[in-house]
Formats: structure tokens, sequence, C-alpha cells
């Protein structure tokens, strides 16, 4: 498999590892220093393209490259307001993109228990909820796209929830985020399922960038000749 990186930071390089060890030849990297390579020839000669850049870049690079009808693993968080355009343009494009807020097999685990908790808490009342995540100074975004997946997902289970604010705003029915940025923290997110009678804490720390990696890839490899719009539960089956 050809794979062009649109991002060549921290996340690309990890990539770009994982990629080699699985036999893919990475025949194109996309940085700062030469945004003006992403072009519909150079695009034409991979077979999917893996994007992990930053918020204010990211829609336009996904865009170039459906534009090509090239397949494109969507990384990059921050900017959820563009997806259902992009997605748009790939029924259009007659291509294929694939989305996930988080790409390690682990997180989305964990989305799928708290889910589950979430169904439970619904039925039996009195829980209180909060997020909390951290992650490394480098990261744009905040709250994470991870934290804002869990929130949306576990509102749509309890019924006295819709949506998330980010501390310190606070709003009733609202589940509160913390944002905490530190260090070289690949990704920590906390949930918090509180009662007067006990509390669950549940908890997914990611060791390394590697994870979130090779679930980029794994989406890479399942993405190359199909067409529409897919997500990590296409991938994991769920």
């Amino acid at each position: 498999m050809k794979i062009a990186l649109i991002g060549y930071g921290k996340m690309g390089h990890e990539v770009e590892i994982v990629a080699l060890n699985r036999n893919h030849q990475v025949i194109l990297k996309i940085d700062k220093d030469n945004q003006n390579d992403l072009t519909q020839q150079n695009l034409k000669e991979v077979d999917v393209a893996i994007e992990f850049s930053i918020p204010a870049t990211a829609y336009q690079n996904v865009r170039k490259c459906l534009e090509s009808n090239t397949p494109v693993v969507a990384g990059t968080t921050g900017w959820l307001d563009k997806l259902d355009e992009a997605k748009l343009i790939a029924n259009n494009s007659n291509t294929a993109l694939f989305h996930a807020s988080n790409y390690s097999i682990g997180v989305n685990m964990f989305f799928r228990l708290n889910k589950v908790l979430a169904d439970y808490i619904n039925n039996v009342k009195g829980y209180s909820l909060s997020i909390a995540e951290t992650h490394h100074t480098q990261k744009l975004d905040a709250p994470s796209g991870t934290a804002i997946t869990l929130a949306q997902l576990i509102s749509e289970s309890i019924d006295d929830l819709g949506g998330w604010t980010l501390l310190p705003e606070k709003n009733i029915g609202k589940i509160p985020i913390e944002a905490i940025r530190e260090g070289d923290v690949p990704g920590t997110h906390t949930v918090i399922f509180n009662s007067e009678q006990d509390e669950i804490i549940l908890t997914h720390k990611a060791k390394s960038r590697k994870g979130f990696a090779l679930g980029a890839v794994l989406a890479a490899e399942f993405l190359v000749g199909k067409k529409g719009f897919f997500t990590m539960e296409d991938l994991l089956k769920f």
C-alpha cells in the first residue's frame, strides 16, 4: 500500500514507523514546509492518505484528498464543525473518508464500556457525571475529541443530560470536562460516575502514541477500495 502522510510531526513519525513495519510504503510526506506539494497529481500516486496535522488546516487537507479521489484517514481533531461537509464531498467524489476522534483500539473499547455503564445509570438514576482529560502541551484543541465523543455517547444514554461544557464554565444538564495540558502526556481520559453511595471511575491511559498510529494504519488498510464514510465501529465491527 502506498501512503501519503499529511502532517509529519510526532504522530506522523509514529504512523510511518508502523506503516513500514507492516510492509507499506510512505511515498509522500506533507508538513508545514512543503504544503504546496499536496497536489492532485501527487495524490494520484498513492493508495490512501493519513492526515494528522493541526485543526486549522485539517479540513482543507482532507478536502484536497477527497477532491482528488484519494481515500483519506482523518486523524486530526478540532474540526468537527466541518465533518458533515467532508462527508458530502466524499460521497460526491465517489471516494472514502475514515474519521475517528481517537484511533486507539483500547480507547474505542473504553467508549463501549462507558456507553454500557451509562445505560445502566440511566435506569437507576442518582449519579452525576464528569470527565477529565490530560494531554501534552502541544495539543491545540480543548477539550479533546475523545472527551467530546465520551460526553456525546454518555449523553445519548442518560435522559437528563445533553452535551458537555468545558470547565470552569458549568451548565445544569451538561457534562463538565476538565482539560489539562502538561508535559508530553499522550492522552489520559477519566470518566467519573458519582452518587451519594459510591463512585465509579473509569480511566484509559495511553502509554505512547504507538496505539493511535497502529489504529490509523489499520483504518487505512481497511479503507482501500471502499467508498463512503467509515468510523472505528465499522473497522472493529462493534
